[in-house]
């Protein structure tokens, strides 16, 4: 089937013009560097911030689809001026993802587990990490990337999709409530 440019086939023909996507245009002067450079600069980062946000056994799933996604995605960036908060937003929104798929995932349990011992989190404090996974996402994202990442309110909002004071405020709020929770 012939497609116009510009026009994408669906299962009942061409999608009209409104739903089309544009071709995605590689720009020519950009200077990105090495993907490998990028990896090996910012890969613990990452995995610490999936650690705050996900939990340990899930941050290694979470780590390998946000590289992926990153690896398929690096060619056509636009501007390599803020990379760091580039790869971290693509890490959170793999933490979404993740997060929505483990609910709608059944799991079957033949006996119920004993208690857990406990893994060492990204500051060695696993109960802080714990309460921390109890935080609304907003909350629990910002304060993970304020103190795990130690980015600063404008780049939280730049990979959260919110304005500067509404990171400062998921900050505030997650460390109020997590000052009521965590004793001492």
């Amino acid at each position: 089937m012939l497609v116009r440019a510009g026009a994408h086939a669906g299962p009942a023909g061409p999608l009209p013009r409104s739903h089309a996507v544009p071709p995605v245009r590689v720009p020519s002067n950009v200077d990105l560097p090495p993907f490998q450079a990028l990896l090996d600069a910012e890969g613990p980062g990452v995995h610490r911030f999936l650690i705050a946000t996900v939990g340990r056994t899930d941050a290694d799933d979470c780590y390998q689809e946000t590289w992926l996604a990153a690896l398929r995605a690096y060619p056509r960036l636009r501007d390599a001026s803020h990379l760091r908060a580039w790869i971290l937003t693509v890490a959170h929104r793999k933490a979404i993802d993740h997060v929505r798929s483990r609910a709608r995932r059944a799991v079957p349990l033949a006996e119920l587990p004993e208690t857990p011992v406990p893994a060492i989190e990204p500051d060695g404090v696993p109960e802080i990490w714990t309460h921390v996974r109890t935080l609304p996402p907003k909350q629990r994202t910002a304060v993970a990337l304020r103190t795990v990442a130690d980015l600063a309110y404008a780049d939280i909002a730049r990979i959260m999709g919110t304005s500067e004071e509404a990171a400062r405020r998921n900050v505030h709020e997650a460390l109020k409530r997590l000052r009521t929770e965590i004793p001492g």
